[in-house]
């Protein structure tokens, strides 16, 4: 091997010492996941004080995560770990809710437990609620790396950056996309293959709303894409399946693909 290649190699790694571990991330939100909900769990805990040092042992190795970034923090790693720890009632409530939504809205769910168990679409939620709450909180990378796990595991893309109300469903849910400054209302369902995504991906509008707004109420079927940062969907419409809309629609609205009719 060419000696000043490896040497840039080795350089690069030296460089890049700041990086968290991609297996500590994963380790740490199954643990987080174990934690919040038993049914990601294979450890029956016999006792509270055992489910205690569980719980302090993830936490350790969240602090160690935010630690290695540290110099990119807007704040310290112990304080940035506290309020994430502070906001994790409110997460867990939102997934309940989620997880309620997803077992209404699906005729095939049986229960609780399997929506928890078995569900992608309440995976990659849960997954994003968590990488949300890292995003508001001014943590770099590591939400990305967050939703990339979601990602891999259920074809679910979502920018931690994105804004999602209560009680969100996903049903099916391989192929969506979320993008980073997409806001979703409250009871808002949505099918697989759905893109909610930009009309231009030009560098210079990176700070800018470029993705859509969907109101309250709203449910979108499969293959609909949705582009646009001026574009919102108003309360309470629905979406067909396999169209295309670059425009906003008001309250209300139903808009379906409509095959041409041959002329005769």
């Amino acid at each position: 091997m060419d000696e000043s290649f490896f040497k840039d190699r080795y350089l690069d790694h030296q460089r890049a010492g700041e990086l968290p571990s991609p297996q500590l991330i994963e380790d740490w939100l199954e643990g987080v996941l174990q934690f919040l909900f038993p049914e990601f769990s294979a450890v029956k805990f016999s006792t509270e004080r055992a489910f205690l040092l569980q719980y302090q042992t993830n936490d350790l190795k969240l602090f160690t995560i935010l630690d290695s970034l540290s110099s990119r923090l807007p704040k310290s790693a112990v304080d940035i770990r506290a309020a994430f720890e502070a906001d994790l009632p409110a997460v867990y409530d939102s997934l309940s809710e989620d997880a309620q939504a997803i077992l209404s809205g699906d005729p095939a769910a049986r229960d609780r437990t399997e929506v928890v168990s078995t569900y992608p679409g309440f995976y990659a939620l849960a997954v994003h609620r968590l990488a949300h709450c890292l995003c508001r909180l001014g943590v770099p990378l590591l939400p990305r790396m967050l939703s990339e796990i979601a990602h891999q595991k259920t074809g679910i893309e979502i920018h931690p950056g994105a804004k999602i109300g209560r009680r969100f469903c996903i049903d099916h849910g391989t192929g969506i996309v979320i993008g980073e400054t997409v806001e979703i209302g409250d009871d808002v369902k949505m099918y697989q293959g759905v893109t909610l995504g930009a009309l231009s991906v030009s560098k210079d509008m990176a700070r800018t709303k470029r993705h859509p707004t969907i109101r309250d109420r709203v449910v979108i079927y499969a293959g609909a894409t949705i582009l646009g940062g001026d574009t919102v969907i108003g309360e309470d419409s629905i979406i067909g399946g396999n169209t295309w809309i670059v425009k906003s629609i008001g309250p209300n609205s139903r808009v379906y693909y409509r095959v041409p009719e041959k002329k005769q």
